[in-house]
């Protein structure tokens, strides 16, 4: 069967009907690196955050083999895979942690810009440290998303940068000759007593947002382990190991630099032994009616768009794990008045603290 970008979908259908499977940034990357593309030989061609799979089915579909592809996300993992099996191109490309196998002596490497300076930082340094000294980096996103400081860190890693013309409110950056190549370090701060690392991309980087500090104010003891949901870079998780050093926490997230930063945070805290980070789409990975204590500061963005969209279906997946009488414990933007979903999805809902901006609610489960 023919590749088409029109059988391309999402996996799962999380962000909401704002987002789309393939956009003009993906097309525009496609058609620069095509002449690229050509000359690669087999294993020389490497694709980063690909959201669904546009890039690397594409390439795939035109004749590459043994593509390396990074996603951040699990689902953009899941998405790629269904879509792969969809067009009848499965065995064209092998999924990696974005580590130096990802980019060992790759030719070309295709990336969709992500927002966050210190995540090109780190996918940057990582092409420069281990690709082939002739590599050339097709780097491109939606105009409103690029900002002139995104050259300025491909610069720091690449002798040349050049800027393409701007399609369909798009555009591509084009890297060549690498130099000053690293491997990703995670941010390093103490906030509050804790042990913060955050490598780049993860929300509020080496910091507690004052969401998340709300939250932590107002926790109940974990009497028999708890899960840290959507746990960014894990300090939820460190923060109750600490406090109560017989519980043991369990840290989920789909983002593999959250899941990353949240290892580092533990490990930096002294309590690796007694949290287990999991990546994972939702909570898919645990069973039905299994925990009695659920932290979640929910986010509201997937990628470049603002969507309320994701909550509701983490709500629900809490919901299910929960044993009756389980808690959920959410922070959130008082202005997203997310009560009646907590009510409808998990269960009677009430108000523990509320400043300015966060209100911090408790859901028992029905």
């Amino acid at each position: 069967m023919p590749f088409s970008f029109d059988d391309l979908r999402r996996w799962p259908d999380l962000e909401g009907p704002d987002l789309v499977a393939v956009d003009a940034a993906d097309r525009l990357i496609l058609d620069e690196s095509e002449a690229a593309r050509a000359e690669v030989p087999e294993g020389g061609l490497v694709v980063v955050d690909d959201a669904y799979g546009a890039l690397t089915l594409a390439a795939a579909a035109a004749g590459a083999h043994g593509i390396r592809v990074h996603q951040d996300a699990l689902t953009g993992e899941r998405a790629l895979e269904a879509n792969a099996a969809r067009a009848g191109l499965d065995g064209t490309f092998t999924s990696h942690p974005l580590d130096a196998d990802l980019l060992r002596d790759a030719r070309v490497v295709l990336l969709r810009l992500p927002r966050a300076l210190r995540a090109l930082d780190d996918i940057a340094g990582l092409i420069a440290a281990h690709a082939h000294p002739d590599v050339v980096v097709f780097a491109g996103g939606r105009l409103k998303h690029m900002t002139l400081a995104m050259n300025d860190v491909l610069r720091a890693h690449f002798d040349r940068v050049d800027v393409t013309h701007a399609r369909q409110k798009s555009r591509v950056l084009v890297a060549r000759g690498p130099h000053d190549g690293a491997d990703p370090q995670p941010e390093a701060a103490t906030v509050d007593g804790l042990e913060v690392r955050a490598f780049g991309g993860v929300f509020a980087g080496a910091s507690i947002d004052i969401g998340t500090r709300l939250l932590l104010a107002h926790l109940p003891d974990p009497s028999d382990g708890a899960i840290d949901f959507a746990c960014g870079t894990g300090l939820v998780a460190a923060a109750w190991a600490l406090r109560h050093p017989s519980v043991r926490i369990v840290a989920t997230d789909r983002s593999a630099a959250a899941v990353a930063s949240a290892r580092a945070t533990a490990a930096a805290n002294d309590v690796g032994d007694r949290v287990e980070v999991v990546r994972d789409d939702l909570l898919a990975s645990r069973p039905d009616a299994s925990a009695t204590l659920i932290a979640l500061n929910p986010p509201f963005h997937s990628g470049g768009a603002i969507t309320e969209g994701i909550a509701p279906r983490m709500f629900a997946d809490a919901g299910r794990v929960l044993e009756p009488g389980g808690e959920l414990w959410t922070v959130w933007n008082s202005a997203l008045q997310y009560r009646p979903a907590l009510e409808r999805l998990v269960g009677p809902t009430r108000q523990v603290a509320r400043d300015r901006k966060f209100t911090v609610t408790v859901s028992t489960r029905r």
